[in-house]
């Protein structure tokens, strides 16, 4: 597939970034820190965790830790990689809050954070932290409003944050996910194949030239497996330039990411 097939504008600007996402989940959190830490040495991009209180595979009830108090300590124990989750979900804090808990890490990191949030969907999170789940679409509404109240408080917050916080946006929902992204994000965190990923990112373009944006200050993110050099470059000319891949505990195997980061290096010499 060709760039000129999916309808993307390729930005020769920016260039091919790999992330690892250092799953929470059936670890220490000694191991956690040494796959991070593990991570930045192979020449990572961006390391995140994720936003949930259980894990989402294997053993329901194993190890598991918070997202943000995690994110506070990578923030110290790094020195050069972004860091961020992917995704927080927006119902589990004060959208204010979550702001500031965000301004705080990016100092602790010098400005290496990114802010990922989503409206949520692990519904056993929110039944036992006594959250209400409702429906997909009140979910994402709040999303909708959470956003520019997290913008808001930013401008109001002293010290301000190290530089222009980066929001990545995870979703793919046509009518009211990706309004969202094209009015609020730096990064569009998508899920499927990449027809799925170029079909979608064709109408976010949309949205964005409704609101009068370049659609290439939206960076395109999704999540990678397998063979680089067939599903990257697949995922490369459909308009994604963030490539995450994910390892999960207690080994933490950080083999594939060596792959990725290869092929990124390729693309980008």
């Amino acid at each position: 597939m060709t760039t000129a097939e999916t309808g993307q504008t390729p930005d020769a600007a920016r260039p091919v970034r790999v992330g690892v996402q250092i799953q929470p989940q059936h670890a220490d959190y000694a191991q956690i820190r040494r796959a991070v830490a593990a991570a930045e040495e192979t020449g990572v991009d961006l390391v995140m965790n994720w936003d949930h209180f259980f894990p989402l595979y294997g053993e329901p009830d194993g190890k598991h830790f918070e997202c943000w108090t995690m994110l506070g300590a990578w923030a110290e124990a790094t020195e050069r990689v972004e860091i961020g989750a992917l995704v927080s979900c927006n119902s589990y804090r004060n959208p204010d809050l979550l702001a500031d808990m965000a301004r705080t890490v990016d100092h602790v990191s010098d400005g290496r954070l990114v802010l990922g949030i989503g409206a949520g969907w692990f519904e056993r999170d929110y039944d036992e932290y006594g959250y209400d789940f409702r429906t997909a679409g009140a979910r994402i509404g709040d999303l909708g409003e959470a956003l520019p109240r997290i913008e808001a408080r930013w401008a109001k917050l002293n010290p301000a944050p190290v530089r222009d916080i980066p929001v990545m946006v995870g979703g793919s929902g046509e009518k009211k996910t990706l309004p969202l992204v094209a009015r609020h994000a730096d990064i569009w965190h998508a899920f499927g194949d990449a027809e799925t990923v170029q079909r979608k990112g064709a109408i976010l373009d949309g949205y964005c030239r409704d609101l009068g944006r370049d659609p290439r200050e939206v960076e395109r993110s999704a999540g990678v497996e397998g063979d680089p050099s067939a599903v990257g470059d697949a995922m490369l000319a459909a308009g994604v330039t963030l490539f995450t891949v994910s390892t999960g505990g207690p080994d933490y195997d950080l083999g594939p990411l060596r792959d990725w980061l290869a092929w990124r290096d390729e693309r980008n010499a």
